[in-house]
């Protein structure tokens, strides 16, 4: 999508190698059970019920999906990622806690790279994408917006970044968890106002949110414009 360079996920056999490792947790970013419990915490906060759907974006090896599955009605539940395989090693490893009944089909873990969504269905209510932004360059990010906007029924699009100030914005910037996170290479940070211009222009409002999250990402909810 652009010049900028490519994400270490991006590496040819980077997925391969580590699910073969037994390491699909791992390259999620670790911290499992804590940053799956804070997404379920900001989904429940922001209104997530039951009835209704979710699509996880960049569902990795089911971190999220592992808890959202026992709330969620059966097949509510859809989740996307550049790997595949990846989902898969969530489905064969990380559901032993979820009843077979709540368990998703394969169908609904959709290997998707360029954030098109294939084969998710309209009904779709609420979205998240987190930790996922902050690998890929800014372009991916406009796509998945611009994307999202097919989705006749989504109420909410919940999405993580870094950023940084405006005056230091140019520059490798440490995080208040100690993460450096840069403006032209992984992992990536934006300014708050480039954010909030990115979803007024593509037909979103942007919210965000003070939250404490691993690794000091900050959080976004959108919501549909007019």
């Amino acid at each position: 999508m652009t010049d900028l360079p490519p994400s270490p996920y991006e590496a040819p056999g980077f997925h391969a190698e580590a699910i073969a490792a037994g390491r699909h947790r791992a390259i999620v970013g670790g911290r499992w059970d804590e940053t799956g419990r804070a997404q379920m915490a900001l989904l429940l906060d922001a209104g997530l019920q039951p009835h209704h759907h979710l699509l996880d974006i960049g569902a990795g090896s089911l971190r999220l999906g592992c808890k959202a599955l026992r709330y969620l009605e059966p097949g509510h539940y859809w989740a996307t990622d550049a790997s595949r395989d990846l989902l898969l090693a969530g489905l064969r490893h990380e559901l032993a806690e979820v009843p077979p009944a709540q368990r998703p089909p394969e169908s609904q873990l959709i290997g998707d790279a360029a954030f098109t969504f294939p084969g998710v269905p309209d009904n779709i209510t609420h979205a998240i994408c987190f930790a996922v932004f902050p690998h890929l360059s800014p372009a991916h990010t406009e796509v998945a917006l611009a994307n999202l906007r097919r989705f006749p029924a989504l109420e909410l699009f919940a999405f993580t970044v870094f950023l940084a100030p405006e005056a230091e914005a140019g520059a490798p910037y440490r995080q208040a968890d100690g993460v450096v996170t840069h403006p032209a290479k992984p992992p990536y940070h934006r300014t708050e106002a480039s954010v909030q211009e990115l979803c007024a222009r593509l037909g979103w409002q942007a919210q965000r949110q003070d939250r404490m999250l691993p690794r000091g990402q900050v959080l976004f909810l959108a919501r549909r414009a007019g």
